[in-house]
């Protein structure tokens, strides 16, 4: 691909540019959020999710996964801070409850985290969004894990997630558009490329020891070009690059970008790998 922006670039001119939030977040929950599904799978079958576990959804999106837990018998809540629309979203998918889950499955939603009451701690925590892409998400994911940490046990379980090795991950190079486009600003909250030990940093300065870790194949696979557009900028990591270049050059490059990976037939397949660390709380 032949970069139609160079480094001298000046940022957009006139007003920042406007996003459908609600447009967004459904199409997050329509394309987008189905792409880590076998990282959700393969968490709760390693730690063998089912009747009895009490998990906190961390960043739960629109639901998905907490939907996933639940239909195995775990009582659920999602905590959702920075997409109010996510979690209507969320809230349509998973309450009152849905069908398919188990008899009596607690679900509760919000979008703080609960306070300290009478409930049993929870056994697992879940931090699904994928970390070290956004300059300053560490820092976040630590704090919050921090505020957590008193509604769970001593030993719970709290899980991280993160790309794996850019060489393993075809969106890698998508990606990198977000961070070419949005340079000129030099802003928090454009992409970067994830870290080998990013996940065990986060751990550790949050008081957590790490106690195994994992990869999980997650390909992103899309119907044709407008759906993987669609998908990818509902990510939010190309909103500094948007801010920076403006929304018809941002969609010009990364369509560019995509180009290798579309196959004969219109649609998208790129393949990715995903970790995960499993620590513990102290």
């Amino acid at each position: 691909m032949t970069p139609t922006l160079v480094r001298q670039h000046q940022p957009h001119a006139g007003p920042a540019p406007r996003v459908d939030l609600c447009t967004r977040a459904r199409d997050w929950s329509e394309i987008q959020e189905r792409m880590l599904v076998p990282l959700y799978e393969t968490v709760y079958e390693r730690l063998e999710v089912s009747t009895g576990t009490r998990l906190l959804g961390l960043g739960c999106g629109s639901g998905l996964a907490l939907l996933m837990a639940a239909s195995r018998g775990a009582a659920v809540t999602g905590v959702e801070t920075s997409s109010p629309q996510r979690l209507s979203l969320a809230r349509q998918r998973l309450l009152p409850e849905p069908p398919g889950t188990r008899a009596r499955a607690e679900i509760r939603l919000a979008a703080s985290l609960p306070d300290q009451d009478d409930a049993p701690p929870y056994t697992l925590v879940t931090a699904f969004e994928p970390i070290g892409c956004l300059a300053g998400d560490s820092q976040r994911l630590r704090e919050t894990l921090a505020a957590a940490a008193p509604l769970t046990g001593r030993g719970t379980p709290v899980v991280l997630t993160g790309w794996g090795p850019p060489e393993r991950c075809a969106t890698a190079a998508v990606l990198r558009v977000a961070a070419r486009l949005a340079d000129p600003l030099r802003v928090m909250g454009s992409w970067r490329p994830s870290l080998r030990d990013d996940l065990e940093e986060v751990a550790q300065r949050a008081g957590l020891c790490p106690d195994g870790s994992g990869r999980v194949a997650c390909p992103f696979g899309y119907a044709d070009m407008g759906s993987a557009l669609r998908g990818l900028l509902s990510t939010g990591l190309f909103d500094a690059a948007i801010t920076a270049a403006g929304q018809e050059q941002v969609d010009k490059e990364l369509a560019e970008a995509l180009h290798p990976h579309q196959r004969r037939d219109g649609t998208i397949w790129m393949p990715n790998v995903f970790r995960y660390l499993i620590a513990r709380t102290a």
